[in-house]
């Protein structure tokens, strides 16, 4: 019997070590495979691996060939990255802080932002050796107003004096009618018709033309505010003070051009013969654009690059994959699905910022119900912004509460959605629940993307205020058309900014005479000049009041930001996004919002090696 006992309980003692052996093991397996799911090497840092070039050029796909070389008619890329490496304006932006730095001018001053004199350094030579002196900057800036409508950007020079509207006015008065555009509406939307003058009207209106574009040329050029005081002093006049007018000369419209450059007047994209940036244009065909360091630019010693090519790409999906096989050092201005974006996000050579432009819904306040305010507030905080970004858009743009990026674009500021308040704005406007409301028609242009949001905000439309909106497509080359001709409820425009400045990037949206609209008198003006700044503004959303409220009238202001959300002529939508790719051995690259790359910063690192892999 004890043997019997002895042999069970060893029989028994054995079962538990062997458990416990079982459970040790399964332990070990797991802690194993844990270290090892932990150890498992990471994905590639970077799309493709492609040693340095051993020479100093970049290769560059930012879309197509230029349209043109003429730095006052650089809208954007491709355009405005050629410009500025083939010429120099009087400052040049930080690619970091977009601040003012000295290009030409080595200095400038200003007592009361009003007035400003550049010191122009005196070494700064066009390629044909001769000086660029002050003259060749004033007879630049007056070139302007005669290109306008051709010029980009007319609000960036319309605060100097005697640059602005009454100076394109002239121009226009001198070119005649026959070399007047007019924009015809598309066939879909009702044309508005005049009648024709007659035969006997038509000289004396032409005459009258004549002598009133005599005297208003004669007037401008005497009356402008650019004025080269000596060969390297440039004095500039402003309408109102600026004091950011530093940072607004660096655009491409203020580069000088040489002599007449008659040749940037081509329509075939010819480049100049002779241009003051840091390179010059080699060769330029359907094959790219090829740039050398130029040999007479005062800072040559300072710039990396001997060379920089340009490669077109008629899509994204070409240009990506350029890129991956090592044909080119940078992509930017390529339009990516949002697939494509979310592939190539986790990459460390992928680089996005927001893009300093804004796609918005412009009201027509002459439509009797969209002229009361409380309307236009309704429909605006009744979009939610913040699904369209991230459902239609995948997430590749940022919500606009506000008409100007910011580094926080969808911060809680501004126009927030918020469906109960928008229900009771429209109640006390008199539709109760979107009764008796007529339909709207909001114009986009062809395009599907603009279609889908469109199709998304009027189902919120609906859903929220249970008013109907239709969407009706139309080429793009015709929305200015509809736009002039006022045939529209709502508007889908896309605005570029090509500045940081609030009263200039304002202007670039609404125009230089903005006038806020009263609920009192639909349509009709608050006042005849352009828009005070209240201050302060009531919260839209804080204040139920605030929509029935009109802001106190000041002293006469440029139309801002806060303006803007009190009147609601427009409703912002989205700000889109900049991209990039860039090879990691290509240094000083800098992607910021207003796309401004800096190509004397850039260099090619040949020694750059790519980390080991664990």
């Amino acid at each position: 019997m004890a043997r019997r006992e002895t042999t069970l309980k060893l029989s028994v003692g054995s079962g538990l070590r062997l458990r416990w052996q079982v459970v040790f093991v399964l332990f070990a397996t797991l802690f194993a495979a844990s270290c090892a799911e932990i150890k498992q090497p990471q994905p590639e840092a970077f799309i493709s691996k492609t040693k340095p070039p051993l020479k100093q050029e970049v290769r560059w796909s930012n879309g197509n060939t230029p349209k043109s070389f003429d730095p006052a008619k650089a809208l954007a890329a491709p355009e405005t990255d050629v410009v500025r490496a083939i010429y120099e304006g009087l400052t040049t932006l930080d690619p970091k802080t977009l601040d003012a730095l000295p290009a030409v001018a080595e200095s400038w001053s200003s007592e009361d932002g009003r007035v400003w004199t550049f010191r122009l350094r005196d070494g700064a030579r066009w390629t044909n050796g001769k000086p660029v002196t002050a003259k060749n900057f004033v007879d630049s800036w007056k070139r302007l107003p005669a290109l306008s409508p051709d010029a980009t950007h007319r609000e960036l020079f319309s605060n100097i004096k005697g640059l602005g509207d009454e100076a394109a006015k002239a121009a226009e008065l001198s070119a005649g009618p026959a070399e007047k555009k007019t924009a015809a509406l598309p066939s879909n939307l009702p044309e508005k018709s005049a009648a024709a003058p007659k035969p006997e009207e038509r000289g004396e209106n032409r005459a009258r033309e004549d002598s009133h574009g005599e005297s208003e040329k004669k007037t401008a050029a005497t009356s402008a505010g650019v004025e080269a005081i000596s060969d390297l002093e440039l004095r500039v006049e402003l309408m109102r003070p600026d004091p950011d007018f530093p940072k607004l000369v660096a655009n491409p419209v203020f580069f000088p051009v040489y002599d007449k450059a008659a040749e940037l007047d081509s329509t075939d994209a010819e480049p100049p013969e002779v241009s003051n940036g840091p390179f010059t244009v080699i060769t330029s065909d359907k094959t790219g654009v090829v740039l050398e360091r130029s040999k007479t630019y005062w800072n040559k010693n300072a710039v990396a690059p001997q060379r920089v090519v340009f490669v077109p790409h008629a899509t994204a999906d070409a240009a990506l994959e350029a890129y991956k096989n090592g044909d080119i050092d940078v992509l930017t201005n390529a339009a990516f699905s949002p697939l494509a974006l979310k592939l190539l996000a986790p990459y460390d050579d992928f680089r996005q910022t927001t893009h300093s432009a804004i796609n918005l819904y412009e009201v027509n306040t002459n439509n009797k119900i969209l002229a009361d305010r409380r309307v236009r507030e309704a429909l605006a905080i009744s979009i939610d912004r913040q699904k369209i970004a991230e459902g239609e858009l995948d997430g590749s743009t940022s919500p606009a509460t506000r008409f100007l990026p910011t580094e926080s674009p969808d911060a809680a500021a501004g126009l927030v959605f918020d469906a109960e308040r928008a229900k009771e704005l429209l109640e006390r406007s008199g539709f109760p629940d979107g009764e008796n409301f007529p339909a709207l028609r909001l114009v986009v242009n062809r395009n599907d993307a603009q279609q889908r949001i469109a199709r998304t905000a009027a189902r919120m439309w609906k859903q929220n205020l249970n008013i109907d909106v239709n969407v009706v497509p139309v080429e793009t080359s015709e929305i200015e058309a509809v736009r002039a001709a006022g045939d529209y409820d709502l508007l889908r425009r896309g605005v570029v900014l090509p500045t940081t400045d609030e009263v200039v990037a304002m202007q670039t949206i609404f125009g230089t005479e903005k006038k806020m609209t009263s609920p009192e008198v639909p349509g009709g003006p608050l006042v005849q000049q352009p828009m005070p700044s209240p201050t302060p503004i009531p919260h839209l959303l804080t204040d139920p009041a605030a929509s029935d409220q009109l802001p106190p009238v000041v002293a006469a202001q440029p139309y801002s930001q806060e303006a803007a959300l009190y009147d609601l002529s427009a409703i912002p939508i989205y700000f889109p996004r900049s991209f990039a790719l860039i090879k990691p051995y290509v240094t000083g690259f800098e992607l910021n919002s207003l796309d401004a790359v800096v190509l004397t910063e850039v260099k090619i690192d040949p020694n750059w090696q790519p980390a080991a892999s664990n």
